[in-house]
Parts: C-alpha cells; sequence; structure tokens
C-alpha cells in the first residue's frame, strides 16, 4: 500500500477543485452525443453557454437543451471559424470527430489563454470531466485522469449503492444554519470566522446528517440562541422537543431507497438548474 508521501512523489495526477462558472461565458463546439453531456454539466453551473454546430450535426437532447433554455444557451448554425470565436469566453470545450480540428482550436486557446478541454484527446486538455454524482450541493465527482473514462463510471456506481439519499438535503439545511450563523456573526476570518468554522465542525461531527435533514428555521434559532451563544453544541432532542429516534421515523428504509432508485441523485437539468449550488468539480486549470 502506498503512503501519502509515495503518491505525492509519484506525480502525474490532477488538482480537483470545484471551479465557479456563474455567469461565465463557455463556448462548446460541437453538438453530438458527448456535447449533450456537456451542456448537462453546464446548465448547473449558471453558465452562459455558445454552442456552435451544423444543425445536421445536433443530438437530438443537445437540441431539445437548445429550444428549452434560449436565455441560456446561444446557438449558431456553423463550424468554428476562428480565433474571433474565442472573443470573450472564459472557457472551451469541443466535442467533435475531427482530431485535427480540435487541436487547431485548443492552439488558439493556447494563445489567448483560455482553458480548454477537447473530448476524447486528453493530452490536449487543460482539464477533465468525470463520471458526476448530484444530489443537491452535493457533488461527487470520480476520474481516472484522463486513463479510463469507463472505470471511472463503474465506481460511481459503487458510491451511489453506498449513498441512502438524503445526503444532499442534509448538505443544504447545514448550508442554511451557516447562513445564519454569518449573518448573526458576520466577518470574514479572523478569529471571528475560526470561532464559526470550529462550531460549524462541531456540528457536524455530533449532529447525524439524517437529524440535519429535520432542521427547520425554529430548530435554527434555537440553535444559535442556545448553542453559539453558549458556545455549545445542544442535542437534536434539546432543539427539537422529540426523541432521536423519531428521526428514523421520518426517514423510513423505503423511502430512502426509492429516492435513490428514482430521480433525487440523477436529477433532470431542470432541478439542476433551481437546486445546483456549485459546479461539477473540474481540473488542473492552466493559468489564464
Amino acid at each position: 500500500m502506498q503512503t501519502a508521501s509515495n503518491n505525492l512523489a509519484n506525480g502525474g495526477g490532477s488538482l480537483m477543485v470545484a471551479w465557479q462558472l456563474k455567469d461565465k461565458k463557455v463556448l462548446l463546439v460541437g453538438g453530438g452525443e458527448v456535447a449533450y453531456g456537456r451542456v448537462e454539466s453546464l446548465l448547473g453551473t449558471d453558465a452562459h453557454i455558445t454552442i456552435l454546430c451544423p444543425e445536421k450535426g445536433l443530438h437530438p437532447t443537445t437540441k431539445q437543451y437548445i429550444e428549452n433554455y434560449p436565455e441560456r444557451i446561444a446557438y449558431f448554425d456553423r463550424r468554428f471559424t476562428g480565433p474571433a470565436e474565442l472573443h470573450k469566453m472564459d472557457l472551451v470545450l469541443t466535442a467533435i470527430d475531427n482530431p485535427s480540428s480540435s487541436k487547431d482550436i485548443v492552439e488558439h486557446c493556447r494563445k489567448a489563454k483560455i482553458p480548454v478541454n477537447a473530448a476524447d484527446i486528453p493530452e490536449l486538455c487543460d482539464f477533465y470531466f468525470g463520471a458526476q454524482i448530484r444530489d443537491g450541493p452535493l457533488q461527487i465527482m470520480i476520474s481516472s485522469n484522463g486513463n479510463g473514462p469507463r472505470v471511472s463510471s463503474l465506481m460511481k456506481q459503487k458510491i451511489l449503492a453506498s449513498l441512502e439519499g438524503y445526503e444532499g438535503l442534509a448538505m443544504s439545511k447545514i448550508g442554511l444554519l451557516r447562513v445564519r450563523l454569518k449573518e448573526r456573526v458576520p466577518g470574514v476570518g479572523g478569529s471571528v470566522g475560526r470561532k464559526r468554522m470550529k462550531w460549524m465542525t462541531r456540528m457536524c461531527n455530533q449532529w447525524s446528517l439524517k437529524e440535519f435533514t429535520l432542521l427547520d428555521d425554529a430548530m435554527i434559532q434555537k440553535l444559535l440562541d442556545e448553542g453559539w451563544e453558549r458556545d455549545r453544541v445542544p442535542t437534536f432532542e434539546e432543539v427539537s422537543g422529540r426523541p432521536s429516534t423519531s428521526v428514523e421515523t421520518v426517514h423510513s428504509e423505503s423511502t430512502l431507497k426509492s429516492s435513490l432508485s428514482g430521480s433525487n441523485l440523477f436529477v433532470p437539468i431542470a432541478n439542476f438548474v433551481a437546486g445546483a449550488v456549485f459546479m461539477a468539480a473540474v481540473f488542473l486549470v492552466r493559468r489564464r
């Protein structure tokens, strides 16, 4: 088994980050099967998308996205015409079957210092896409670092099987508590920021995810009044006025498993737009 230091010494990896693309401009060259998967990921980030592709090359799903999200997607019935297409773009993706054309687009992006991903040509990519799981604010990405996308998909299925379906909701409630705490005790960094972080860490360590899913406004108020103000973490029973066993009643096993087999983790893109908080993780981006 490799130690952490050995893994670092081996190198060759990518920096996994959550890249915020809200209101950024993304150019997608191509509209086929790979392209519509890219559109799905981008719509969840609130980016502005421009698609270049002859109409005959559009996949039906890509066409549907263009029709359903006209305020988010600008479509042009043509191929990539040259460097002028990159004007004011923050990110470029190619999803075409012509490696030579992809390479030309990548070279233009290099000159313009715009991060680029060329589908199925990992050696030309500044970052990679991976197998993704989304459940509201929860995002998990598995990457083979460009070596074996199919293996990433298989790993995704294993991770899915280990989830119970309420994790995204719990994270949403934790995020709401964090926002309310920052409203009560504003400020960035310093001793206040460290104290907030320490208290939230204690909360997450002592409450279960299931308990967090039942958090409401009254409970948040009580947590802040009797917890934060007294530098302690009240139990779920103290805050909710009911035993912890009631959580299991609300989250019956059948409900949790049915949410996993349904659309909770493979949410339609309309729900992504409404509920997603973060961009699907992307990787090492060259300095712009």
